[in-house]
C-alpha cells in the first residue's frame, strides 16, 4: 500500500488552490481564440463540445474540444459576419452579414459556399426554426428574407418597418415568430411570414435581440440602455423589467426555460435571472470588452460569451464564479456552511444540514455529483473540490478528500 506523504498532499491543495484562483471557481473563463477583432455571434448546436463564432474581416472559428481550441475556417469572405446558426446539427450551418452577405456549409465548416440573399442589406441575424431547409434573416430598412429550400433563394417578405431589424426568433415552428430592431420595433408573423404586425414595446431604445426559450407566448427582448421587455401573453403586452444596468444588451439567451436566463453586453455586462426576469443579478465576466452574443447549448450551467477584440469566455456553472454577484450576502440556507471533517477520507458532513443536497465542483468548475449534507464526497476519488448549497446558497468552501 502507498504510503501517503504529506508534502505531496500540501503540494495537490495548494495547486488546487491556484487553479481555483485562475478560474475563479470556474464563473466565466477567457478562452483563446486566436481572433483578434469582434466577434458577433456563437452558436453550438447540439452540445457543448462542438461550436461556431463568427466576426469582423469573415472570421469562422469552431471548436469540437468545448472551447479549449478555436480552429479558424476559410469563410471565403472578407465581409463581416453578424450572425452564425445551425438547425439541426453541428454539419449544415448559415452565416450571414455585411451587404447582404450569406454562407452555407453542409460540412461542418470544412467549406463554406456563397448564397444569393438578393439584397445588399446588412444581415444582423438569421435563424432556422426547425430544420436546415426553412429559415429567415432580418437586416438594414426593414428587411426580412425567407427561404424554403435549405437557402437556395431567398425571397423578401413584406414587414412594413423602415428600422434596421437586429433580431428574428421562430420558437416552436417556421409559422410564428418575432423580429426586434431599431427605435423599439418589435414585429409578429403567424402566418410564415406572408404578413407582419407591429407590436407596442413600450420603449423607443433599440432593441438587439429576442428571445422566446419554450413556446411563443413567453419571451424577452434586450436593448439600448439596459432595456429589457417580457411578455408572457405572445406579445399582446411586453412589460419592463427592472435590469440595473443602463449598458447596452446586445444578446438575450434563456437556454431551457423561461426562467433561468442570460442577457450580455457593453464594457462586458452579464446579467442572470433566475426567477423569470424579476430580478437580474451582475455577475462578474472578468473583461471590460463589449460582449456581443451569449449561448448556453444544453442547460443552464455550460455556456459561452463572444465578444469584441477577439473575446471568448466559456462558464460552467452558470456563471457564479466564486460567489453570488450583486454585492450582497447570500440569505438563503446554507450562509456560513463548515463541512467536517476538512480534509476527510470517506466523506464529510455539514452539521445542521444533514438532509439538504450539496453540489461538488471540481478545480476547473466542473460538477462531480449532488450529495447529502451527511455524506459530502462520499465515492469520489482523492482531490480538491468545492462545495455548494443545491439551493445556491453561500460562498463555495474548499473540501479536500485525501484518498
Amino acid at each position: 500500500m502507498k504510503r501517503f506523504s504529506f508534502s505531496r498532499f500540501v503540494l495537490c491543495i495548494l495547486c488546487g488552490t491556484l487553479l481555483m484562483s485562475a478560474l475563479a471557481f470556474a464563473g466565466w473563463v477567457t478562452q483563446t481564440s486566436g481572433a483578434s477583432g469582434y466577434l458577433f455571434s456563437v452558436h453550438f448546436p447540439v452540445d457543448a463540445q462542438t461550436g461556431y463564432a463568427v466576426g469582423v474581416y469573415g472570421t469562422i472559428l469552431k471548436t469540437t474540444d468545448g472551447g479549449a481550441n478555436w480552429v479558424p475556417q476559410t469563410s471565403g469572405t472578407t465581409q463581416i459576419l453578424y450572425s452564425v446558426h445551425f438547425p439541426m446539427g453541428a454539419q449544415t450551418g448559415y452565416a450571414v452579414g455585411e451587404a447582404g452577405t450569406m454562407l452555407k456549409t453542409t460540412n461542418g465548416g470544412a467549406a463554406w459556399v456563397p448564397q444569393i440573399s438578393g439584397t445588399t442589406q446588412w444581415l444582423w441575424s438569421v435563424h432556422f426554426p426547425v430544420d436546415a431547409s426553412t429559415g429567415y434573416s432580418v437586416g438594414d430598412f426593414g428587411t426580412i428574407l425567407k427561404t424554403t429550400d435549405w437557402g437556395a433563394s431567398w425571397t423578401s417578405q413584406g414587414s412594413g418597418a423602415t428600422h434596421y431589424l437586429n433580431s428574428v426568433c421562430f420558437p416552436v415552428d417556421a409559422q410564428t415568430g418575432y423580429v426586434v430592431g431599431d427605435s423599439g420595433t418589435i414585429l409578429k408573423t403567424t402566418n410564415g411570414g406572408s404578413s407582419w404586425g407591429s407590436q407596442t414595446s413600450g420603449t423607443g431604445e433599440w432593441l438587439f435581440s429576442v428571445h422566446f426559450p419554450v413556446d411563443a407566448q413567453t419571451g424577452y427582448a434586450a436593448g439600448q440602455t439596459g432595456v429589457i421587455r417580457k411578455t408572457t401573453n405572445g406579445g399582446a403586452n411586453w412589460v419592463p423589467q427592472t435590469s440595473g444596468t443602463n449598458a447596452y444588451l446586445f444578446s438575450v439567451h434563456f437556454p431551457v426555460d423561461a426562467l433561468t436566463g442570460y442577457a450580455a453586453g457593453q464594457s462586458g455586462t452579464i446579467l442572470k435571472t433566475t426567477n423569470g426576469g424579476a430580478a437580474w443579478v451582475p455577475q462578474t465576466s472578468g473583461t471590460t470588452n463589449g460582449l456581443r452574443s451569449v449561448h448556453f447549448p444544453v442547460d443552464a450551467l455550460t455556456g459561452y460569451a463572444v465578444g469584441d477584440f477577439g473575446t471568448i469566455l466559456k462558464t460552467t456553472d452558470g456563471g457564479i464564479g466564486v460567489e453570488e454577484q450583486g454585492g450582497k450576502e447570500p440569505t438563503v440556507r446554507g450562509k456560513g456552511y463548515s463541512p467536517t471533517p476538512n480534509p476527510f477520507t470517506s466523506f464529510a458532513s455539514v452539521p445542521g444540514h444533514s438532509g439538504d443536497r450539496f453540489a461538488l465542483y471540481d478545480v476547473s468548475g466542473r460538477r462531480v455529483g449532488t450529495y447529502r449534507g451527511d455524506r459530502i464526497g462520499e465515492g469520489l476519488r482523492a482531490g480538491v473540490y468545492f462545495l455548494r448549497a443545491e439551493s445556491g446558497g453561500g460562498k463555495p468552501v474548499r473540501v479536500v478528500k485525501v484518498r
